[in-house]
């Protein structure tokens, strides 16, 4: 993108003012010291979402709650998890397949099944079926991070034997990246990529978590009154979205699996995967709303005291139990809601203690005889091997979801929509350090903003350079101390030359876990992290006046941050100049590049409404006299 008009002005100032000649070294120890510490950044995050965080109503009657309930569902599943999602996908019947028996033990029957989540897609599933055949229970047992077994895991087994000894018929699902569907491409984090694709990544886990649930509800010998849905972790996560979003489950018991929001800003080390923070999910509503939602069916909430994981039962208990028994309380249904804090192991476990509870839970509101313990399971726990499903060779993975969905067409949303831009208001510019010396001086800066953020930078000025002189922004993906050769060749030129770190980069990364924790989290609540970004560096710009300033980048996070913001506003911008960037954001898909490393790049819906050559033709046509 360029506007020639701004180049020959540029030059002509060169001609008249070129005084200065720094040394990139010189600038070098002026870019380095931080401005502002990650600790600090880490702190504005916080205190910006908590006042973001979802709050559920106070007084309410059951009725009302009723239908808030099925306001919030329906809202949920058409505007959020199946966003971006072909109909014909969503709706399409189950398909199923069965692959034969495993090696059971006495009293039930393994069969092995896969089903399509998506056409090209498929995934394994164990089923236990209980020898009697008269109308049954059934349980989807979802599971969590458990590692190269998935549903082959130990206590998961001794778990789904068990429930089928009990009579019910116990249904193991894999999960993305374990066991059957083991492959690099299935890890949880290219959920981002379908979203930059423009489908929202949690519709896709949904999808493989209700396609059991449609199983069992369709199975002969399965009482579609007494389903269930149990798991621990990642399991309990699922436990709680499919449980609240579908009415089918009438008993649900996840374990250790999730908190609110409130308890994730508090200690981002409970954020968890970016499945668990979907695109706009807690934009309204929160986790301690999907619990309310589960009023009046029974739920059991099962937390372990000393979790070396994650949602350590003390922590998270006052916002998803204690907060949310009144909702329970309406319909006359107190003893609905349960809780059982875990001590032994008292880890991030499902092991004997919880799966008794479990079990005990399950046999109460289905109706069944009292549950009193657990018999040795030790020897009929089976291999990886003889629970394999085999998937087809060309089964898609997430990644593979995603880069199909890539060239779909666009939607009606504008830029501004699709980056959720709201203009940054700049509170003030703080002047933390200075130097004049060696034909040069400069301003070190702390941006502060109206909504709590800030960004930070250093602005260079010739001595005998004018104070309006035409200025130059400079963004490193490495921050401001990475950019100190370009900083100088521009000061040299004659002119401003602010080297600048906006939000998630540089002085502007907030201390572990980290950028992508937090740009999860505002995602999840409605913000996307390269709108905010953009929002900051137009906001710098108009506050660096005399005309429309000069961008350089280097890297593809500073570049397509430079090219939203030109394509929002032209008017603040002049030329853009690009080094180490990238020709389409096609190239997140096909390289693939990981989230964590530019979790800002991947906002929803963006690949698939406003690739990089549609950003460049809209800041030029803009700018154009």
């Amino acid at each position: 993108m360029r506007a020639p008009r701004l180049c020959i002005a540029f030059a002509a100032v060169f001609m008249a003012t070129a005084l200065a000649q720094t040394a990139p070294n010189q600038i070098r120890r002026i870019v380095e010291p931080p401005l502002q510490t990650p600790d600090v950044v880490a702190s504005e995050l916080r205190r910006y979402l908590l006042r973001k965080a979802p709050q559920l109503p106070g007084s309410v009657s059951a009725g009302e709650w009723t239908k808030e309930t099925v306001r919030l569902r329906r809202h949920l599943l058409d505007n959020v998890v199946f966003n971006g999602w072909p109909r014909a996908w969503v709706d399409a019947p189950l398909k199923v397949e069965d692959l034969g028996l495993a090696p059971s033990g006495p009293g039930y029957r393994i069969r092995k099944l896969r089903y399509e989540i998506v056409p090209g897609m498929w995934t394994s599933a164990i089923l236990y079926e209980p020898d009697n055949a008269a109308k049954a229970p059934g349980i989807v047992n979802v599971n969590g991070h458990v590692g190269p077994p998935g549903k082959a895991v130990e206590y998961k087994q001794k778990r789904c034997i068990q429930q089928a000894k009990l009579g019910i018929y116990s249904l193991n699902l894999e999960w993305f990246a374990y066991g059957d569907m083991a492959h690099a491409e299935n890890a949880h984090w290219f959920g981002a990529h379908l979203d930059l694709a423009g489908a929202n990544g949690v519709g896709l886990f949904y999808l493989a978590m209700r396609k059991g649930l449609d199983y069992l509800d369709s199975h002969p010998n399965v009482d579609r009154k007494r389903l269930g849905v149990t798991g621990l972790s990642g399991g309990g996560w699922q436990t709680i979205v499919l449980s609240a979003l579908d009415e089918r489950v009438a008993v649900a018991v996840p374990v250790a699996g999730y908190s609110a929001l409130t308890s994730r800003i508090e200690r981002p080390g409970d954020v968890g995967d970016i499945e668990q923070n979907p695109t706009d999910f807690l934009l309204g509503q929160d986790y301690t709303h999907l619990t309310a939602m589960r009023a009046p069916r029974p739920t059991l909430l099962i937390y372990n005291a000393e979790d070396d994981c994650c949602f350590r039962a003390p922590l998270v208990k006052p916002y998803i139990f204690d907060g949310i028994k009144r909702f329970f309380n309406l319909y006359g249904a107190e003893s609905a809601l349960s809780w059982h804090e875990n001590a032994d192991p008292g880890d991030h476990n499902y092991q004997l203690d919880n799966r008794l509870e479990s079990y005990r839970f399950f046999a109460k509101h289905f109706g069944m005889p009292e549950v009193t313990g657990e018999p040795p399971l030790g020897a009929e726990v089976r291999t990886r091997e003889e629970l394999s499903a085999p998937l087809p060779k060309d089964n898609l993975t997430i990644l593979g979801v995603a880069r199909k969905l890539g060239g779909a067409a666009r939607s009606n949303a504008t830029l501004a929509a699709t980056v959720r831009y709201r203009p940054a208001e700049l509170a003030h510019a703080w002047v933390v350090a200075g130097t004049k010396s060696k034909g040069f001086e400069s301003r070190s800066l702390r941006f502060e903003f109206r909504d709590g953020l800030s960004a930070a930078g250093v602005l260079f000025r010739a001595l005998g350079a004018p104070e309006n002189a035409p200025a130059t922004i400079v963004l490193n993906d490495g921050g401001k101390k990475a950019s100190y050769a370009e900083v100088s060749e521009r000061v040299n030129r004659g002119e401003r030359v602010l080297a600048l770190d906006l939000l998630f980069t540089g002085d502007g990364a907030p201390e572990k876990p980290g950028p992508s924790a937090y740009a999860q989290m505002l995602a999840a609540t409605g913000d996307r992290p390269l709108g905010m970004e953009a929002a900051q560096l137009i906001a710098i710009a108009k506050w660096l006046g005399n005309g429309r300033a000069r961008v350089e980048t280097t890297g593809m996070r500073s570049q397509v941050t430079a090219q939203v913001a030109a394509a929002l506003e032209p008017g603040s911008f002049g030329e853009l100049l690009v080094r180490n960037g990238i020709d389409s954001l096609a190239r997140l898909l096909e390289l693939p590049v990981e989230y964590q490393s530019a979790p800002d790049l991947f906002c929803f819906g963006l690949l698939r409404d406003y690739d990089l050559d549609r950003l460049r033709a809209m800041a030029a046509t803009a700018s154009r006299p």
